[in-house]
């Protein structure tokens, strides 16, 4: 380095003259308004080594995730300051470093031990998006800890967008109101059976068999959520109307079905399976028979499908986005009829927002339970992802079909305005 070129002069040309953050570094030196909102610890050579050896968000996210780099105070706050810089150093960036750093910060280092193989190497798992390379993207993901989850998501242990009622509903308010949103858009009453593909921790299957009066199952791809959620459903005595199965969707044997809920699932499937995807649901309705999807989506078709960087190797390995055309397309195709779709965006920003809460007043045990670099994968996530639904880099929509009758009955009232 430089004699005159500190670490924080380097962040402080990075992050651009308006950037309110201050930056203090492993070398003594610091950098920014000292008073700024948001401040940065750079504590180790490595996280200099990250930016430059690894592509865009990938390199920050290493950083943090070892611990190299470190935010003091609230992480959301500190992305949303950077939010033009966190995506990837421009050529002329990489230029630069290179000539005050040395070709020494270009070397690869091995990465955080909480980081997933690349996609070239996942093969070896099977093809994407078979049913055993599916199975290992969802236990990486899902498998963590039940108890990290309860600590993340409350008591509801819904991880899926919340709907809230209104501005000052609590997270436990506002997923018992999604649960019954989908409830009514699929016109669950008493005696109906419901399918709920990739149902969590069974809070869906639960719901509409309490507060509707249906016979409901629930399959995951999580052995841990499978075990939780069955075992929870017998201390709650539903064992007679809920069941929840450690089952691909793929492997559901039952039919004549008056209700699926997909809450969640559709991120897993991937774009080019959508069609059959939606198929194989259909045929598991009975004419009448309604299906509510409920997924994240991209803003718009143009948009790559597949997820990158530090989402597809810290988070959702595998994961695909489609824009909620494409979703209503295939379940048309599939022989639904599409009658309701709903954006719950900003419901999204909402939910991540608590779940980070959570998280942070939970912080000693999550590290306790899952580890210093898992919770700050968790943490990074969700921030992120928080920051991405307010400024609609992503989207999530809820979109209603229902299986006509040969002679193109829907069974759908007029005009539902579905009660809530």
């Amino acid at each position: 380095m430089a004699e005159t070129t500190t670490v924080g002069k380097i962040f402080e040309r990075l992050l651009g003259p308006s950037a309110e953050v201050s930056i203090t570094a492993y070398d003594g030196s610091t950098s920014g308004p000292a008073d700024a909102p948001v401040s940065i610890q750079v504590r180790s050579p490595l996280a200099l080594t990250y930016l430059m050896s690894s592509p865009g968000d990938l390199g920050l996210a290493r950083a943090y995730v070892a611990g190299a780099l470190d935010v003091d105070g609230d992480l959301y706050s500190a992305l949303r300051a950077l939010v033009a810089q966190v995506d990837q150093l421009s050529a002329a960036d990489r230029l630069w470093l290179l000539r005050e750093l040395g070709p020494r910060h270009l070397r690869r280092v091995a990465p955080p031990a909480e980081e997933l193989p690349s996609r070239a190497k996942r093969v070896f798992d099977g093809l994407r998006h078979s049913k055993a390379r599916d199975s290992n993207a969802i236990s990486n993901h899902y498998d963590v800890s039940n108890r990290f989850y309860e600590l993340v998501l409350g008591p509801s242990m819904a991880y899926t967008c919340a709907a809230y009622p209104s501005e000052g509903a609590s997270l436990e308010e506002a997923q018992a109101h999604k649960f019954d949103l989908v409830c009514r858009k699929l016109g669950l009453r008493p005696g109906m059976r419901l399918l709920d593909v990739g149902c969590g921790w069974g809070g869906m299957v639960e719901h509409a068999v309490q507060n509707y009066g249906v016979e409901a199952l629930g399959v995951t791809l999580s052995r841990e959520q499978a075990q939780w959620a069955q075992k929870d459903i017998v201390t709650k005595g539903l064992a007679d109307k809920a069941e929840v199965r450690h089952l691909d969707y793929r492997d559901v044997t039952e039919t004549d079905f008056d209700a699926v809920s997909s809450i969640g699932l559709t991120e897993h499937i991937g774009a080019r399976n959508l069609p059959s995807y939606f198929r194989f649901l259909a045929g598991k309705l009975k004419p009448h028979g309604r299906l509510l999807n409920h997924c994240i989506t991209n803003p718009d078709t143009s948009v790559p499908h597949r997820s990158r960087g530090f989402i597809d190797r810290y988070v959702f390995p595998d994961g695909e986005l489609e824009s909620v055309g494409e979703i209503a397309t295939a379940m048309h195709d599939s022989g639904l009829e599409v009658r309701h779709s709903e954006n719950l965006r900003e419901h999204y920003a909402t939910t991540l927002g608590a779940w980070c809460a959570n998280l942070d007043a939970n912080w000693d045990e999550a590290v306790a339970e899952a580890g210093a670099g898992r919770s700050r994968v968790w943490a990074l996530y969700m921030a992120a992802c928080r920051l991405a639904f307010e400024r609609r880099e992503i989207e999530l929509h809820q979109v209603l079909g229902v299986k006509v009758g040969p002679d193109g009955d829907a069974g759908m009232p007029l005009r539902p305005d579905w009660g809530v």
